[in-house]
């Protein structure tokens, strides 16, 4: 049984990934946001570990710390995308996410505990849906 009494579980779709991570339309409400952040923080956290388990100059290291790289700017641009549909569910222009590239952590928290606006707004009908 999951959150809403439905026994049923609805698989996440590949499109639906693409928007949370990637989209910018839309709403997001606290507990998405946060879990893809989190997940975001995870593969960042394990690229980081894998490069520093291996003996440096070595093109292991080499090869982890590019993949530390690629998903560190990958993860910039998804948690704007995320904060930008965020601040959309509470009704706030998502041109505020550039806060995040000054504020990131303290932003990400903030945003995970401020409800969304209940009902439609002006960037959609419904939360966790492209808008």
């Amino acid at each position: 049984i999951d959150a809403c009494g439905s026994k049923e579980m609805n698989a996440i779709t590949t499109r639906e990934l693409v928007w949370l991570f990637l989209g910018f339309r839309g709403r997001l409400s606290r507990q998405p946001y946060f879990l893809a952040g989190l997940l975001l923080l995870v593969i960042q956290f394990f690229l980081l570990f894998r490069f520093m388990a291996v003996p440096e100059g070595t093109p292991e290291s080499g090869f982890w710390a590019f993949s530390f790289m690629v998903a560190a700017v990958l993860s910039v641009f998804s948690n704007i995308a995320l904060t930008v549909k965020r601040l959309q569910d509470i009704n706030r222009p998502g041109l505020l996410a550039v806060l995040y590239l000054i504020a990131g952590f303290v932003m990400w928290v903030f945003l995970c505990f401020v409800p969304g606006t209940p009902g439609p707004n002006k960037y959609g009908s419904d939360t966790n849906r492209p808008g």
